[in-house]
């Protein structure tokens, strides 16, 4: 049995007096209890710090940790933004937000670190370089991580197509010329969007290559794809920490950049002699002077 819930419910009858209150606690806050320490969680409820552990380890986990775990997978694509904000709360100092958002981003990128696997990322690499048109797929505000990926990789390979639409019928319109020969990069983190997991399912059922960038092995997105990047994500309130995911995106540019170098070198030749030609950016020791 996966489900926390219905490990805790299996287990009930065996439990200590104080491991039945936090059976309870857990059942019907596991919101909250999500994001606390194992002694926060027994300061809550009213037993030690040991009591949790013992807790986690008598329902089955391998300690507080991988119960943490299940919770927040049970909760992250659940939770309403009123919730978001409660629930952070108990997460963020308000007297440091900046250094607190800030330390949560670096266990976040260094989670990621540990969590992929380069066999998946260099197959990713590889379906993007060879594929005729790449797709990429993301709403709400996952699109923004769309919208940066597309931009450098029309730069680089002049053959993207971001869909961005949520209308199923708009959807399919854009969709519809993809088959084996083009890729499919859907990105989801939670709480997760359903017309992501149809655009994916609609690109594997066409035979393209899908490439999944969500935040665990238990997102929806990852039974469609054939290449599976993990990036840790999590959220500060109302928004979305998508710093780990960024940082894995541009990981990918950086490795396809390096795989079609010449190609990319030329590419840039002519662009920066075009953004010379017209102005584009401010040069060093000038600037631009107001309109007449």
């Amino acid at each position: 049995m996966h489900n926390l819930l219905d490990r805790i419910s299996s287990s009930y009858s065996g439990l200590s007096k104080g491991q039945k209150l936090i059976a309870d606690y857990i059942s019907t806050r596991y919101e909250k209890a999500a994001y606390m320490t194992a002694s926060k969680l027994g300061e809550n409820v009213g037993v030690s710090e040991s009591t949790v552990v013992r807790f986690a380890t008598e329902i089955g986990y391998e300690g507080y940790p991988e119960l943490q775990r299940a919770m927040q997978e049970m909760i992250r694509d659940k939770l309403t933004s009123v919730q978001r904000i409660d629930v952070a709360s108990d997460r963020i100092d308000y007297g440091n937000v900046l250094s607190s958002v800030l330390n949560q981003d670096i266990k976040l990128i260094k989670k990621t670190m540990d969590e992929n696997n380069d066999d998946s990322f260099v197959n990713a690499v590889n379906d993007i370089v060879n594929a005729r048109t790449i797709y990429i797929f993301a709403v709400k505000s996952s699109f923004a991580l769309a919208r940066f990926l597309g931009y450098y990789f029309e730069l680089i390979f002049g053959n993207v197509k971001i869909i961005e639409t949520t209308s199923k019928t708009q959807m399919y319109e854009q969709l519809f010329r993809i088959d084996k020969q083009d890729v499919m990069i859907g990105i989801s983190f939670p709480r997760y969007s359903s017309s992501t997991v149809e655009a994916m399912t609609f690109a594997a059922s066409q035979g393209a290559h899908v490439i999944a960038i969500t935040d665990s092995m238990t997102s929806p997105v990852t039974a469609i794809a054939d290449c599976v990047l993990i990036a840790k994500s999590d959220m500060a309130s109302v928004v979305d920490s998508l710093v780990a995911p960024l940082s894995l995106i541009n990981a990918l540019i950086v490795a396809t950049v390096e795989q079609k170098k010449e190609e990319v070198t030329q590419t840039f030749k002519q662009l920066e002699s075009i953004w010379d030609r017209y102005d584009l950016y401010i040069k060093n020791g000038e600037s631009k002077k107001d309109d007449q």
